[in-house]
């Protein structure tokens, strides 16, 4: 565990508890969804540290959040890999020790379907086994919690078990296919390279639209829908956090909440790409292929409980909007945050 050359020094601020100060530990928190978290978090006035081992996240990232708080205090980054099996046990150990966290956000995850079917047993181990290195810490430092497939599921039965003998607050938000980007223009997404094949569907639409890629794979097309293809449930980054805000001031001691986080609808992988088409301006190639191993014809969420219980609605649902404002971050950032 260290520090990264990139950021500054921590203040005695992230050690020790300050009333009307919550502390939160992101991790996984220099990726696409857990920046655009801690950004939320950080203009909501908390106090957050990142940890994240960098194989799927951006430092570039961490950097935008470093520029846009730099008083002491704010933020902090940590170069971890919750992923060691060698050395992940003293290491999340010794991050809990010297610092005070409130809360925990967890973040720290593979999260593509594709590469999940070929290399199955790294998503176990990624998902569980960081999921329980991170609960024993939390457990025995008194820490809140608000947390792919079977090993999701997995790493959720896992919590509900560890709840039974703790008196920790823990929030579980469930959710699938994520888009958008911060509507200021300061994060994106910036997917690896050697992870584009594997990535999001709007990814390979905005590589297909760049010149990246020459079109667009869509797989599957005699799924038992209107139109042939897949129907998701696209859920924009910016509500994805608020949501996760929301379960974070409604965490309660000894109690456990399980909430579906979507819009509620449905909408095909077919009209996902005219979407992306119209917001792009690019008449963009597609390529009809057979199915995809792992998917199923039909995701999508019932939001009712968490509107009931938490007051979160889904706000940016107009699909062509959200991926609008991506495309924007996307053509100002043509080779990621390395363009910033």
């Amino acid at each position: 565990m260290h520090l990264s050359p990139n950021s500054r020094l921590p203040s005695f601020q992230f050690s020790r508890h300050e009333k009307g100060v919550t502390h939160v530990l992101v991790t996984g928190g220099a990726g696409y969804i857990g920046s655009h978290a801690a950004l939320r978090l950080l203009k909501e006035s908390y106090r957050v540290t990142i940890v994240d081992n960098l194989s799927r996240g951006n430092i570039g990232a961490v950097k935008v959040l470093q520029e846009l708080f730099p008083e002491p205090g704010r933020l902090q980054f940590i170069y971890a890999d919750l992923g060691d099996p060698n050395a992940v046990s003293l290491l999340v150990d010794k991050i809990f020790s010297e610092n005070a966290f409130d809360a925990v956000i967890h973040f720290a995850a593979v999260a593509y379907v594709g590469e999940s079917t070929t290399d199955p047993l790294k998503y176990y181990h990624n998902i569980t086994s960081n999921t329980l290195m991170v609960l024993k810490s939390m457990a025995a430092h008194g820490v809140a919690i608000n947390p792919y497939g079977k090993a999701k599921k997995m790493a959720e039965d896992m919590i509900l078990d560890f709840s039974k003998n703790s008196d920790m607050a823990i929030m579980i938000l469930r959710y699938f296919n994520v888009i958008g980007s911060d509507p200021e223009g300061r994060l994106g997404e910036a997917p690896r390279p050697e992870l584009r094949e594997q990535g999001r569907i709007s990814g390979a639409c905005f590589d297909a639209a760049r010149g990246i890629i020459p079109g667009i794979k869509v797989k599957g097309t005699d799924y038992k829908t209107h139109d042939g293809t897949c129907i998701r449930d696209y859920i924009d980054v910016t509500d994805l956090v608020d949501a996760h805000v929301k379960a974070l001031q409604h965490a309660k001691p000894h109690n456990v909440g399980i909430y579906n986080v979507g819009t509620g609808k449905g909408r095909s992988v077919k009209e996902f790409v005219e979407a992306c088409k119209k917001a792009t301006g690019v008449d963009i190639k597609v390529e009809y292929l057979p199915r995809r191993p792992g998917d199923y014809a039909e995701v999508f969420s019932d939001p009712t409980k968490i509107r009931r219980e938490l007051n979160w609605t889904a706000r940016f649902t107009d699909l062509q909007e959200s991926l609008g404002i991506a495309w924007r971050w996307q053509k100002a950032h043509r080779n990621g945050y390395s363009s910033s």
